[in-house]
């Protein structure tokens, strides 16, 4: 099997799986609908991204056993809802709509990027550093963390954000580590790097003609994920 088989069957079931907790504890006030709507839809859009402009990453090929063990881990994702729904907590008003506020912009940036970084490499190899990706190295990433912040600030408990602090240090840190490594072996990814944030967008001291000249940059592999 492939690792996105077990990643989309998590995405994929998380509004059935929030939708059950809500019948289970008979809980349908507004913050668990707020939640089944963000983090439901979120799935959905993850399926969809996967059938119009799949991640590379994610076709690795892994064993059962693998599989079983990721299942696992990113099921970790639906304490936040279990919380929320079981503990009846209720966010208030203003919460809920700082959250939408948040998950809107991490949504942005996640599928945004994603698409921008996969039509591009199609037709032309190199290092993307316009757009999305313009100050700010892994947008999706950031994209990414700020949608499940939206979800953890709904729950109003530490162990959301916790679990999203756990899987930023041993998935996102290192991959985006990782993909500055790989490509620092060219010389012209070292300016890049001096005008963009690994995470946080640089928004100031972007030297003038940089993106122009890194982004005829050719040959380097697609790995601006």
């Amino acid at each position: 099997m492939k690792a996105k088989h077990i990643i989309n069957f998590h995405k994929g079931t998380s509004f059935l799986f929030i939708l059950g907790l809500m019948v289970i504890y008979q809980n349908f006030t507004i913050g668990p609908w707020i939640y089944l709507a963000l983090h439901g839809t979120y799935g959905i859009m993850w399926l969809l991204k996967d059938r119009i402009f799949p991640d590379k990453q994610w076709e690795l090929e892994i064993s059962i056993p693998q599989g079983f063990g990721i299942l696992i881990l990113i099921s970790l994702y639906w304490v936040a809802p279990f919380i929320l729904v079981s503990s009846g907590s209720e966010p208030s008003t203003p919460l809920i709509a700082a959250a939408v506020c948040v998950n809107l912009l991490g949504v942005l940036l996640h599928f945004g990027s994603d698409a921008q970084k996969h039509y591009t490499l199609k037709y032309k190899s190199g290092l993307i550093t316009e757009g999305f990706f313009a100050r700010c190295r892994n947008p999706n990433y950031l994209g990414e963390i700020l949608t499940y912040t939206s979800f953890a600030m709904l729950v109003q408990s530490w162990i959301p954000f916790g679990i999203l602090g756990f899987f930023a240090s041993i998935v996102f840190i290192p991959n985006m580590l990782k993909k500055d490594k790989s490509l620092s072996r060219y010389p012209e990814f070292e300016e890049y790097k001096a005008n963009s944030g690994l995470i946080l967008p640089k928004l100031f001291g972007f030297g003038t003609g940089t993106s122009t000249q890194i982004s005829t940059t050719a040959n380097i592999s697609q790995e601006n994920r």
